[in-house]
């Protein structure tokens, strides 16, 4: 009650303060530079303070003797009542509960037989297809398999032609400039780092030569150079442990094709020409039992 009291005051100071401001403009003209009409009462209770003028330092509008100045805040002709209409609405009284009146809603029931798509390029690959094979289907369960079969064939084929397809392989190179590349045989594991130089080869910080006395296993490491034709063209520094030394001379092959491959994806079509890209996967056979090894059988005495 108090706030429904306190809004009827409020609007009750404004609309008294219009027609104040009305009276003046209607009585005649002048310059009301030195007047506004303002409500300067306290509310308090329901009593309102009666609305007067107020001398300000600067004018607020001027109004000229020549022009009428009857039809100041409507337009409404005389013996009509004004068209301005002012009225308080009360906020805290008023009913935002619209449950009763809140529309129930329903999905609609899907057709049978009918399919929806988010897409609508979807939908029309649908219809499109439905068009060319509206012969094939009259209806019996027959003709549905048949459709559906085909269906599946047409899938089939398409997810054949993409697997087909090579994947696109772009460049791989670190901030340094190299390219990373991992290789195992056997039992044991390499990782290959390639960047532009010399052709200089540096396996467990020790030299090349050093690491690998036999000429076989260098020959087996210098491979993807002589199918990529970059001999000399590239630092190799290369990390490798377990197994024995053609072990890792296999793995180390194998980093050094992987990590020249993402330095370049030129290099791959001949080095998997000549079985570099593949990783080699045979291992030691286990010893049986009541054998010498794994197939080695003890020697025969007669006596």
């Amino acid at each position: 009650r108090n706030t429904n009291n306190l809004t009827m005051t409020m609007a009750s100071a404004a609309r008294g303060s219009l027609l104040s401001l009305r009276r003046v403009c209607q009585g005649g003209g002048g310059v009301l530079g030195n007047a506004s009409v303002f409500s300067e009462g306290i509310l308090s209770g329901r009593g309102v303070a009666t609305p007067t003028l107020r001398a300000l330092p600067v004018p607020l509008f001027t109004i000229n003797a020549d022009v009428d100045v009857t039809r100041c805040f409507s337009s409404a002709p005389e013996g009509r009542k004004s068209m301005l209409r002012m009225h308080a609405v009360s906020l805290y009284q008023a009913n935002y509960d619209d449950e009763e009146n809140d529309a129930e809603w329903k999905d609609e029931a899907q057709p049978e037989g009918k399919q929806t798509f988010l897409d609508p390029r979807d939908g029309r690959k649908a219809e499109e297809e439905e068009e060319a094979t509206w012969w094939l289907y009259d209806g019996t369960q027959e003709s549905r398999d048949a459709l559906e079969a085909m269906r599946e064939k047409e899938a089939q084929k398409k997810r054949w032609i993409q697997n087909a397809r090579p994947p696109v392989r772009v460049s791989e190179i670190d901030e340094r400039g190299r390219a990373y590349g991992r290789g195992s045989r056997k039992t044991a594991q390499a990782r290959v780092w390639v960047q532009p130089g010399e052709g200089e080869i540096v396996v467990n910080r020790k030299d090349f030569i050093t690491y690998f006395p036999r000429e076989s296993d260098r020959d087996h490491v210098l491979g993807p150079f002589v199918a990529s034709q970059t001999c000399g063209k590239f630092d190799v520094t290369a990390m490798v442990q377990g197994g024995g030394l053609t072990g890792q001379a296999g793995a180390i092959r194998l980093g050094l094709a992987r990590a020249l491959e993402k330095y370049n994806p030129d290099y791959r079509p001949p080095m998997k020409r000549h079985g570099f890209m593949t990783r080699d996967a045979r291992m030691v056979e286990r010893k049986k039992v009541g054998k010498v090894k794994a197939r080695k059988s003890p020697q025969w005495v007669r006596r």
